[in-house]
């Protein structure tokens, strides 16, 4: 088993970019990864090996997440008071109301499909980064994210017919 020093320097950038992907906040996501690796290192005699690390530390900054944000109990967006051009002030809400209904429409997907459209979307992840992060292959990746975007397709279309 490697020590927690190594452990740190090789997944902390994974873990962070993964955290970063969830919160979209560079402060938080970097408060999120610290904490997870501090979980690590109390729950290290945990770790049974079923998994590649990396999987079992996104697994912690995943709880560690979810555990944050249900104490803000809200999604964090963008204030709109450091929105600076009025003229496209109409745009910017259209654009963000859309944004804001696919993120909707991801939330109905299973967990898996949900955290590859997540790394894919607000991470810029690669497939095979993203197959690192899950422990999957990356065809296995870029299979779910297609299948991810056809259902959002689906309920787009099934939206726009009612």
């Amino acid at each position: 088993m490697q020590d927690i020093e190594e452990i740190y320097k090789q997944y902390s950038k994974t873990v962070y970019k993964y955290v970063f992907c969830l919160t979209n906040n560079e402060d938080l996501a970097e408060e999120i990864t610290q904490e997870t690796f501090a979980v690590a290192v109390q729950r290290i005699n945990s770790f049974k090996g079923n998994c590649k690390i990396s999987v079992w530390l996104c697994q912690i900054a995943k709880f560690l997440w979810y555990k944050e944000s249900k104490k803000l109990n809200k999604i964090q967006f963008e204030d709109l008071d450091s929105l600076k051009d009025i003229d496209n002030m109409e745009e910017l809400i259209i654009e963000k109301d859309e944004k804001l209904q696919i993120f909707k429409y991801i939330q109905t997907l299973d967990e898996k499909t949900k955290d590859v459209m997540y790394l894919r979307l607000m991470g810029n992840l690669s497939f095979i980064e993203i197959a690192e992060v899950l422990g999957k292959t990356p065809n296995w990746a870029r299979v779910t994210y297609y299948r991810g975007k056809q259902k959002i397709k689906e309920e787009i279309q099934n939206e726009k017919r009612k």
